[in-house]
């Protein structure tokens, strides 16, 4: 059986103190789980919004934040670049099922020292802690490997994160109403991101704003 490339530390070093974050329940309680299954961690703290993590992370000061981006209210990247502003020795981590090279960069452009997916097994999320405490980093081989691609145009490059994940949405089929619903945001608020997002982009309709959502790999066909 293979060794974790990370070794465990030795019994007596202080735990690694953690506050979690996404908004999706089951996703919470499956990733605390498999962070009590690694002897050294703590959970310390569960948020479900950025709102709720940058108060969490103010009062705790935990040793390593892992959050998702999309939320309602502050989303994850927001709360990323608030976070690495205020407490700059925290290592903050992105859990996301967004892959694609526009989300990883943006994630270490707001100050993100890590990133995994949420499809990782558990030994590769007992890594990831460990490296980042011991190196200051982990990235898996997949993000990597992403990362170190030549740039291309991509969404996130035309488009705020907020759009980039209305955008989504919209070329999911949801209405504004379900959009603004899920996102926290007005139904108002949605309609005009929509409508700069056609003036940004040079398109007229929703269906033009899915053909460039596939494209840029932010949906399937």
């Amino acid at each position: 059986m293979p060794k974790d490339p990370m070794p465990s530390p030795a019994a007596d070093a202080p735990p690694i103190r953690i506050v979690l974050a996404d908004d999706h329940g089951l996703v919470m309680f499956g990733m605390k789980a498999l962070l009590c299954q690694i002897p050294e961690v703590v959970v310390v703290a569960e948020a479900r919004d950025g709102a709720e993590l940058v108060a969490a992370v103010d009062s705790l000061r935990p040793d390593i934040v892992l959050t998702d981006i999309s939320m309602p209210g502050m989303d994850g990247l927001t709360a990323i670049a608030e976070l690495h502003q205020r407490h700059p020795k925290v290592r903050l981590v992105v859990v996301s099922a967004h892959d694609t090279v526009s989300f990883v960069r943006r994630a270490v452009k707001s100050g993100a020292c890590g990133y995994l997916t949420k499809d990782a097994s558990s030994t590769e999320l007992a890594n990831a802690v460990r490296s980042v405490m011991a190196t200051g980093s982990y990235f898996s081989g997949f993000i990597t490997r992403q990362l170190l691609q030549p740039a291309e145009p991509t969404a996130g490059d035309e488009l705020t994160e907020r759009q980039v994940e209305i955008l989504g949405l919209l070329a999911r089929g949801m209405a504004s109403k379900q959009i603004a619903h899920q996102l926290g945001l007005s139904s108002k608020t949605v309609d005009v991101h929509r409508a700069r997002m056609m003036a940004r982009l040079g398109v007229h309709d929703v269906a033009g704003l899915t053909r460039y959502a596939i494209r840029m790999n932010l949906v399937q066909p």
